[in-house]
């Protein structure tokens, strides 16, 4: 297992959609009129200068690029981003670098250019492998565009990963396991599965509010996730995190970093950070709104919201928060050094007897697969 203070990830927000799907709540924008790449990438070269100086003498071991649909960029502004990564901080040689992609804006020329910039993992999302569904969720591509891309992906990339949405409403059992075993066909080494949740503020919201049923209800859908763990075990995707599962050695180093609460720097309209060793660690948040971000970044070089110390409390609940996600767990030592405070030996053993959490080791607490159900009060419990 590699040690997570060892790690340092660059997240980079693309906050541009073609079109913003009636389930979403992330910070993605639509911008008919088009985006001036040239004006954002050389705002996002600012700002990265910026996180770099906080941050020196680190190296670099992971790039994510999500959005928003980071795939609508073009191939020379994510190698122009690219390169300023490489120019303000060093970069491992091995570094993982992961692009999201839609299959809509999924093309041979298009992907063969972010590999020659740099890009050695995609991320696509699929959501669906049936055309109905992708109409309900409102994704502009078709089961056919998804499985091209998919392909073209795996012949461009040396690793892959796809997305799938399920718990939506009337699913069945039948329909989702022959779906999910469909994807395990299409020979991803890593798997994203979310179940589907009704976030405030989106059109799917709304309409649940006026009664439509919008998601299975929370029996049916814990019920799939049981199933989901079973056939992702069986064909060796196991779970390595609540809703992630790859073969072993495939799983997302970036998101390994968040999870293992390392270090990281977010660039771009909305990115959150963590910057700094443990003890003096800020919570780093930038403007939302990407004309005011990056008008923000060229005025005074970044366009940070927020920008705080955490506290040890703060420290503690999200390094449980993030570990007790994690199939491997957390280490209790660690969670003390950093929290300043154990964890309550009562509290351990009474969410062991309730069958929640268990002994991993001597020193490490892990989530069953029944306190993955209950996450947010196994959480809640323990930091109490």
């Amino acid at each position: 297992m590699r040690d997570a203070t060892e790690d340092f990830g660059v997240y980079v927000h693309w906050p541009f959609c073609a079109a913003k799907c009636p389930y979403c709540d992330f910070n993605s924008h639509v911008r008919l009129g088009g985006v001036d790449e040239a004006a954002f990438c050389s705002a996002y070269s600012k700002e990265i200068e910026h996180m770099a100086a906080r941050s020196p003498g680190r190296t670099v071991t992971s790039i994510f690029f999500g959005g928003g649909t980071p795939s609508l960029m073009s191939p020379e502004s994510v190698a122009h981003i690219l390169d300023a990564v490489q120019s303000n901080w060093s970069v491992a040689d091995d570094a993982e670098v992961t692009l999201e992609a839609n299959p809509t804006s999924a093309d041979a020329g298009r992907f063969a250019g972010y590999r020659q910039a740099g890009v050695n993992r995609v991320s696509l999302g699929v959501q669906s492998l049936n055309d109905d569904v992708l109409k309900f969720l409102g994704r502009l591509h078709s089961v056919e565009q998804a499985r091209s891309a998919v392909e073209m992906a795996r012949e461009t990339f040396p690793r892959l990963s796809f997305d799938l949405i399920y718990a939506r409403p009337d699913q069945t059992e039948q329909d989702w396991c022959a779906e999910l075993e469909d994807a395990i066909r299409m020979s991803a080494d890593h798997l994203s599965l979310y179940q589907l949740t009704i976030e405030e503020g989106t059109p799917f919201f709304d309409l649940q509010s006026s009664g439509k049923r919008m998601a299975l209800d929370p029996d049916q859908a814990a019920h799939l996730y049981e199933v989901t763990q079973e056939i992702t075990q069986k064909h060796g995707l196991p779970a390595y995190e609540i809703s992630n599962h790859a073969a072993p050695g495939s799983e997302s180093r970036h998101n390994l970093t968040y999870w293992r609460y390392g270090e990281y720097a977010g660039v771009g309209p909305g990115a959150h950070g963590r910057l700094g060793p443990i003890g003096e660690r800020r919570a780093t948040a930038t403007e939302r709104l990407p004309e005011k971000w990056r008008e923000a970044v060229e005025n005074q070089g970044h366009g940070l919201v927020t920008d705080e110390v955490l506290d040890e409390e703060a420290l503690g609940d999200e390094m449980l928060v993030m570990g007790l996600r994690l199939k491997e767990g957390f280490d209790v030592e660690r969670f003390a050094r950093v929290s300043g405070r154990p964890l309550s030996t009562k509290r351990i053993d009474d969410l062991i007897s309730y069958g929640f959490i268990e002994w991993v080791s001597n020193s490490r607490l892990r989530a069953t697969s029944s306190g993955w159900l209950v996450l947010d009060a196994v959480v809640a419990d323990l930091a109490a």
